[in-house]
Order: structure tokens, then sequence, then C-alpha cells
């Protein structure tokens, strides 16, 4: 199992984890080179919701989805919130919030689906994006996991949807954690990490750590032990282990840029 990033096409860079099958579905992360939105967005921007011109965002989700072999037209995504709500698309929500943001499907923060010719698509800089196949039911998820969403385990929630859903059982999902904000980069205060020695008692130690006077968070651990606590085998999980904060050059970075820069995107589609 292993996170690779690779040039595509016309400086289009794609990431993609080897533990989901190529045959069933197509997925990617996608980096900032290649596109065509100017700074503070430089250059694949896929958001509609930071100021960038919208016109700009079309045409670099247009390229990137013509680089995964995708129809752009076919994006299904929504508003991200740093909630728990999820929700379910059909092949019908195709196309809704491609070109805009006020047609996204919902307020929410997962998104699954069982329909093939329907693009999920999350944008993030510095959150976890976490992917979820089944591949007895044939069914994906794509989760929106920042600090907020992760104590509140919107990974394992999504894994419990869809088995109301669709059928799934924890223990036949394949699950991958994308590029995001590292530990090493991540620091919180002392609120934060309360919250989570109180939602994740029996695990802390392993996502909480206290160096050089600053208090580090490892969300890539934490959803992969919610996860694992939810009943997804350990083996199933496969984890990007590529710091955004760090790797400035291929990935944007919100803490990074203070605030104000593009949004990758995580994308599943079923074949």
């Amino acid at each position: 199992m292993s996170f690779v990033l690779r040039h595509i096409r016309d400086n289009i860079w794609s990431g993609r984890l080897d533990i989901f099958p190529e045959d069933r579905l197509v997925h990617g992360f996608s980096a900032r080179q290649g596109g065509v939105s100017v700074a503070p967005f430089d250059a694949l921007n896929m958001a509609l919701h930071v100021g960038d011109d919208p016109a700009h965002v079309w045409e670099n989700r247009r390229r990137y989805f013509a680089a995964l072999g995708l129809d752009a037209e076919r994006i299904c995504t929504i508003r991200q919130v740093h909630g728990t709500e999820i929700v379910r698309a059909f092949r019908r929500d195709a196309g809704r919030g491609a070109r805009d943001y006020a047609d996204a499907l919902a307020d929410a923060d997962a998104v699954i689906t069982n329909d093939s010719g329907v693009a999920l698509m999350l944008c993030y800089a510095d959150c976890v994006p976490v992917l979820l196949y089944d591949p007895v039911h044939n069914a994906v998820g794509v989760v929106h996991a920042g600090w907020k969403g992760t104590v509140q385990r919107i990974a394992a929630q999504t894994v419990a949807r869809m088995g109301e859903e669709f059928g799934t059982e924890p223990s036949d999902v394949i699950a991958g954690i994308g590029p995001s904000i590292g530990a090493g980069c991540y620091t919180v205060g002392a609120e934060v990490a309360e919250r989570f020695r109180t939602a994740f008692p029996s695990y802390a130690d392993e996502i909480i750590e206290e160096r050089d006077g600053a208090i580090h968070l490892d969300l890539w651990s934490a959803n992969r032990l919610q996860l694992v606590e939810a009943g997804v085998a350990a083996g199933n999980i496969d984890s990007a282990d590529t710091c955004t904060s760090c790797d400035r050059a291929f990935f944007y970075s919100y803490r990074a840029a203070g605030g104000r820069t593009g949004r990758l995107a995580a994308v599943m589609e079923l074949r």
C-alpha cells in the first residue's frame, strides 16, 4: 500500500492510494499545479467559496477531471461546514455544485453514494480527506475531517451511515487518508487538546504530544484509530502520510498561508 503523486498531463498532478481498485472506481487528490487561478489561489484552486474567479475555478475543475478521465459536469459536492452531517448522493445529483456553490447538494461534511456516474468531490487545505469504499456493495464515501469533525468521529459516523444506506459491514471497508496537515506542523491550544483527550481517552497519548512548549495533534492517527474502533480492519486503512503544510510547492495549506489560499480536491467516482 502506498501513496503516489504523479504527473498526468499538462502539468496536472494527482495523488492516488494503491489500496483502492482502479477497475472499480476512480479516485484522486489534486495538487496545485496546472491551473489558471492567480495568486493567492495559484494555480489549480478547486473551490468556489474562497474568493477566486468562478470562471477560473470551473476551468481548473474541467482540466483536473479531464486528466482523471472524468466529466466535471458530473461533480457532486457539498457546502462544508465543519459539522457531522452526512448526505447521500444519487445519479440525479450529478452536477450539483459543479459550477455554482449555492447549488451544492447540502450543508454537510461527508457524502456517500452507490451510484455510478456521479463524481463525489470535497475541497480542503490542511483538513483530512478520508475516502471510503465498500467493495461488497460497491459504495463510496468522501469525508471532510477537520479537527471539529474528527473529534466528533465523522469518519466513523460515515461508515455507520453507509451501513444504514447500503448494508456496508465495517470489516469490508477500504479507507484512505489523503494529504493533509501532519502532526509536526499542526499545533493546537489546550482547549482543543482536552476535547480530544475526552473524546478518545483510550488512545489520547497516540494523537497528542506536547514538546517544546507546544501541543501537537495527529489528525491522521485520530481518524485511523476511530475507523479501527468502528470495525474497519487496520490492514484496510492506508494513509498518504503527506503533509500539506510541509510541501506547499504541491499543496495548499490554509494554516501556512495565513488563511487565504486555494483548495485541493478529493474525488471518487464509481465506474
